[in-house]
């Protein structure tokens, strides 16, 4: 059996200094609770944290990043770069390689378009021609782009889940998932996760009582952890369907320090530019005046119809564009409804909500695509990748995002994280680079007072 592999330089969830010395042990369960029912099944709609947390128990993509930017191997067992412009991928089985190429070139089909297509825009024929030789994927790069890998170990990239467990548990039952002795990585520390999915008020309740050790989707308390805070909500608009002051009404019209204080739930922050904080630094921004004139306009804002927070959003939104002169219809979609009318440009309004990496170069071509503006990624991306150093690519893309932030037919509002609480029973807890829990490297500590393997 694979070793499980040793987490070093992370911080564990929770105020536990004296066990979180212990030494971690295979074995037990561990109770665990959610904010909702979210859909998890296909992993380019799963990407609200909390169900890129949860489909990443059954399916992980190829690599994975941690807090310090580094990329690490996940489902792959090896990257490499044979040459500068070819990335290779080194899967468990020719199965699991043809698998990941289909996933990804369905990714940037007609079909099933989606924003987090523009990851493997840099590769030759834009992802659409990918083919695994063997166990092996050899990506061809169109242009120079070094951060080629961190785009690929964002969640809407994870294999499709399945019989073949892709992922670091495997479903057992209602709620039950056991740990995958076979996982590339080494088996997960504990034997089983037990999942119960609630509401806040639920959550609240079963903390109390002790009934779980840990949360996901918890509002900001003190014992609450969150990582980098990457899950950005636009408000998208048509420019050929609303008046060309629309962002100038938006803009005086809309406090984003008081939406996401009284209308986002959990951590989040205000976004008044492109990118989120965790990604640029947020410098001032002026709220616009109101324009002259307040045009009678009736539009129609479509939103997406699991997330609470945004039809709470929707409904500020509605309010303030109506001292403006618009009279803002709301319609819930399901999210693959949503993302197909983005597809089509089929809308006026519409909240838009992305999982950017943890990268400003491929959360840039992210927010870019999700603009409409596809067009822009072959001038933008070969720009940036021509730079060598990390450093001088980041602060090129944080000068360009501000530069055609007011360009883009999107207005940023927020972005937030994933709150997490856990019991001082549970240890290796950690938050990885995009902002999600590692829970196949937490462990039960033995009880206090206990020798190694729980025996006094």
């Amino acid at each position: 059996m694979t070793s499980r592999f040793c987490v070093v330089g992370l911080v564990l969830l929770g105020s536990m200094p004296a066990l979180a010395a212990s030494r971690p042990r295979y074995g037990g369960e561990v109770r665990m609770a959610h904010a909702g029912p979210p859909e998890v099944g296909e992993p380019s709609l799963a990407d609200t944290p909390l169900e890129a947390t949860l489909l990443g128990l059954l399916s992980r993509p190829v690599c994975s990043v941690t807090t310090e930017g580094e990329v690490h191997p996940a489902l792959a067992r090896e990257l490499s770069r044979p040459t500068p412009q070819v990335s290779r991928l080194t899967m468990p089985s020719a199965t699991s390689a043809g698998a990941m190429a289909r996933a990804w070139m369905r990714l940037t089909s007609v079909e099933g378009a989606s924003p987090y297509r523009a990851l493997l825009f840099p590769l030759r024929g834009e992802g659409r021609q990918i083919s695994a030789s063997g166990a092996t994927l050899d990506l061809a790069l169109a242009f120079p782009w070094p951060d080629l890998e961190r785009g690929l170990c964002h969640p809407a990239l994870a294999a499709p889940a399945s019989a073949a467990t892709p992922g670091p548990f495997s479903a057992a039952g209602r709620g039950a998932l056991d740990a995958h002795l076979g996982w590339p990585r080494g088996r997960p520390y504990l034997d089983r996760l037990q999942l119960t999915a609630t509401d806040e008020r639920g959550l609240a309740r079963l903390w109390s009582s002790r009934q779980v050790q840990v949360e996901l989707g918890v509002s900001s308390e003190t014992d609450t952890v969150s990582g980098p805070l990457l899950y950005a909500t636009y408000l998208a608009f048509s420019p050929r369907r609303v008046p060309a002051d629309f962002r100038q009404a938006v803009e005086s019209a809309i406090d984003r320090e008081d939406l996401t204080r009284l209308f986002v739930h959990g951590p989040a922050v205000p976004m008044p530019h492109l990118l989120p904080p965790a990604l640029m630094q947020q410098g001032p921004k002026p709220r616009p005046a109101a324009p002259a004139s307040k045009p009678s306009r009736t539009v129609t804002l479509v939103y997406d119809a699991a997330l609470d927070d945004q039809r709470a959003v929707a409904e500020r939104i509605q309010v303030k564009l109506h001292e403006r002169g618009y009279t803002v219809a709301l319609e819930p979609l399901a999210r693959a409804a949503l993302r197909a009318r983005w597809a089509k440009g089929d809308f006026e309004l519409m909240l838009h909500a992305l999982l950017l990496p943890p990268a400003p170069g491929p959360a840039f071509a992210v927010v870019l695509d999700a603009a409409g503006r596809k067009d822009l990624l072959g001038v933008e991306l070969p720009a940036i990748g021509s730079l060598t150093d990390a450093a001088a690519r980041d602060a090129r893309t944080r000068e360009r995002a501000l530069a055609l932030g007011a360009s883009l037919p999107l207005v940023p509002l927020y972005a937030q994280g994933l709150g997490v609480r856990a019991m001082a029973e549970v240890g290796g807890l950690v938050m990885d680079g995009q902002g999600l829990p590692a829970l196949d490297g937490a462990y039960l500590l033995p009880p206090e007072g206990a020798g190694i393997g729980g025996r006094p």
